[in-house]
């Protein structure tokens, strides 16, 4: 389903003009009845009372995955994002923030572990979350009074996607800040502001699951609206909130099944997971919707939260604004061996050659090493066809090179051909390239990693060499205008048996960082992994001759692992004058 603003919108209206009639009839009413008027939330019911309008509430639930129209301030978008760019990405070692040391500093904060419980993007994170748990509630809360107008199938439908839409947002809560309040549609009372101020003081891992599970009992196997949440993308979310809980064998029934049903496979080209002509393919397990030049107000249905993210200038894709600039060592984990393998141990001994410093108009010869071919799908550096925009110019494209280096972001960047279609005819950076939030790929790398912890190292060599297969595939190479490869490509399978398990295992989590980097997931794997502390602080340790930034920056273990409840929410929890959220552990 379209993430449909505009309609939202209208509806939004509908909602002020009801409003506004009920004041107008209380100020002005010549008896005693408005006395016994209902309060304004329920007002508004009857307008609802039907399948077309408990849809539309669906509607406005899903609008919150990408997070837009939370009311945080003058950045809310950035900060509510889908793709999570700046708490799973530049949070870790796959990118810089980017631009300048000034621009946006609440960013710099985070990239730098100097995160504190002020910082607004905590805040916008949050309320952007609760925003879409609320009007999950609303509609579940408006199902029991539609007494017609409506199938019990609808009904069903409907409550089946407003719980997998509400285990999302309690999911994307429960990662970012562990211990988070689970508010359903029997704590909340739209008619009592104090009914959502209940304390945080109990694992809400249950509660998603319950949610996501009553979603996978219910929801078809395919929808006929793309964008609606299936019985497959309720199995992938569950499984993965499982993973999360390191319940592997649980996790693995449900990742099988998804296999067995034979509706997904991986797209034989990589980049097709990552362009606006090829959304919605068959990898696509649960994608998020974006549109433009649909009537939205300022193209808004794009993907907004990622409107920062572009080459900064040198009159190629845009003007603009030069954040999200992928980290030396995301390049440099993309480089081989002579048998055409990752380097695990050693990927980070060596820089890949950059033009870092080098005048665009100077010679530059790019690295001629052996590398995975992902990498140029993944970030743009110089000498290498940027999509069809031709080839990367190098500095010009960067704001500050000596501040954030010398790459560009790529994989959710629109192609030439894509400008006036597939992006807002006001802003070309608002596009409709939808993000995959949960991919095939995502589902065989589980199964490879829970085949590693359950000692059957073999099954999961398979996998990640069903994903490697894919990547090695000439046809999707990154190709020169002369059609030859634009770099020196070398991937090739596992081909000896797998017999150590601390190997498989850093095999496995290698490969998940090559297939999705610079879409939002490393940092929180990192976290259940058990790893963040010592892979974030080698990275520093590097990173910090190159960013100065980073020089002396430490994960600090026993804190570092979730971000702190935002300061302002633990303020606005107080009931006579005690609050009831309390604040993650070492804040």
């Amino acid at each position: 389903m379209k993430t449909n603003k505009r309609s939202i919108t209208t509806f939004d209206k509908k909602i002020i003009l009801l409003c506004g009639i009920a004041l107008f009839s209380l100020w002005t009413g010549c008896s005693d009845s408005f006395l016994e008027t209902k309060p304004k939330a329920a007002l508004l019911t009857p307008s609802l009372q039907s399948y077309a309008g408990a849809s539309s509430l669906l509607t406005a639930a899903y609008s919150l995955l990408d997070g837009w129209a939370t009311a945080e301030g003058a950045y809310r978008s950035y900060q509510v994002g889908a793709d999570n760019w700046v708490y799973g990405s530049v949070a870790s070692d796959d990118a810089y923030k980017g631009t300048i040391a000034g621009d946006q500093p609440p960013i710099s904060l985070i990239e730098q572990a100097n995160i504190a419980p002020d910082n607004i993007y905590f805040r916008g994170k949050w309320r952007g979350m609760y925003d879409g748990i609320a009007r999950c509630n609303d509609l579940l809360q408006l199902l029991p009074q539609i007494t017609a107008n409506i199938t019990e199938d609808q009904r069903t439908q409907l409550v089946a996607e407003a719980r997998f839409l509400r285990g999302h947002y309690h999911f994307e809560l429960k990662k970012m800040f562990d211990m988070v309040p689970y508010i359903d549609e029997t704590i909340y009372d739209p008619n009592d502001l104090e009914s959502t101020k209940v304390p945080n003081n109990e694992d809400i891992w249950p509660h998603i699951e319950e949610d996501l599970l009553a979603a996978y009992n219910v929801l078809p196997t395919t929808q006929r609206q793309r964008g609606r949440a299936t019985k497959w993308a309720a199995a992938a979310m569950l499984a993965k909130a499982y993973m999360f809980q390191e319940k592997y064998p649980e996790a693995r029934v449900l990742l099988e099944a998804i296999v067995a049903s034979n509706q997904y496979d991986l797209v034989p080209r990589f980049h097709d997971n990552f362009r606006a002509a090829t959304n919605n393919n068959i990898e696509s397990i649960f994608e998020v919707q974006y549109s433009v030049n649909d009537g939205a107000p300022a193209g808004e249905n794009g993907n907004i939260g990622s409107t920062l993210n572009y080459p900064y200038g040198g009159g190629g894709v845009t003007t603009c604004c030069g954040f999200f600039q992928p980290s030396q060592n995301l390049v440099n984990a993309f480089k081989t061996g002579p048998d055409g393998l990752p380097l695990l141990d050693t990927f980070n001994d060596e820089d890949v050659k950059n033009d870092q410093g080098i005048e665009a108009t100077g010679e530059f010869t790019p690295y001629t090493g052996t590398l995975d071919p992902r990498l140029d799908w993944t970030v743009g550096r110089r000498g290498i066809p940027y999509l069809d925009w031709g080839v990367h110019p190098g500095k010009t494209y960067v704001r500050d090179q000596a501040y954030a280096g010398p790459y560009s972001p790529k994989k959710h960047v629109m192609y030439r051909s894509d400008v006036g279609t597939n992006t807002f005819v006001g802003n070309p950076r608002l596009n409709a390239n939808n993000y995959r939030m949960i991919r095939y790929a995502h589902v065989l790398l589980w199964l490879a990693e829970i085949a590693v912890r359950q000692a059957d190292l073999e099954t999961a060599r398979d996998y990640v060499n069903e994903v490697r297969a894919r990547a090695a595939d000439p046809d999707g190479w990154v190709k020169n205008a002369d059609g030859t490869p634009a770099a020196n490509y070398l991937i090739n399978e596992y081909t000896d048996p797998w017999t150590d398990a601390d190997m498989a295992l850093k095999a496995v989590q290698f490969e998940q960082r090559l297939e999705f980097a610079m879409e939002g997931h490393r940092r929180f794997d990192l976290v259940r992994w058990g790893i963040a502390a010592e892979t974030l602080n080698a990275y520093y340790e590097v990173e910090g001759t190159k960013r100065a930034y980073l020089n002396g920056v430490r994960f600090v273990p026993n804190k570092h692992e979730y971000f702190p409840i935002p300061l302002q929410e633990i303020l606005n929890t107080q009931v006579n004058g005690e609050t009831t959220l309390t604040q993650n552990q070492n804040y």
